[in-house]
């Protein structure tokens, strides 16, 4: 009996262990995505102090993550719904 008892509370501990590792390599991911964030800040503010516009520039970060051919499917898009909007 005792012997199930050390194993169930060993088990126990076990997990504990690793929830308590899972958690803090959490919190350093969450402090380094922070960081980064920071970085990422302060690279947009020293463009914007040269003149680059940080609005148009996330636009452009945006278009480029895409795949060309969606890209293409949604300028497609836009220039159509400025033609019908009878913007150009």
């Amino acid at each position: 009996m005792k012997d199930k008892q050390k194993k169930d509370q060993d088990s126990t501990t076990n997990k504990d262990e690793k929830l308590k590792s899972f958690i803090e390599r959490i919190e350093r991911l969450v402090e380094e995505k922070n960081n980064i964030r920071f970085d990422i800040k302060e690279v947009f503010s020293e463009a914007k102090t040269m003149g680059y516009d940080p609005k148009t520039m996330r636009k452009i970060l945006a278009l480029r993550k895409m795949d060309i051919d969606e890209r293409i499917e949604q300028e497609a898009l836009l220039d159509s719904y400025r033609n019908a909007l009878g913007i150009y």
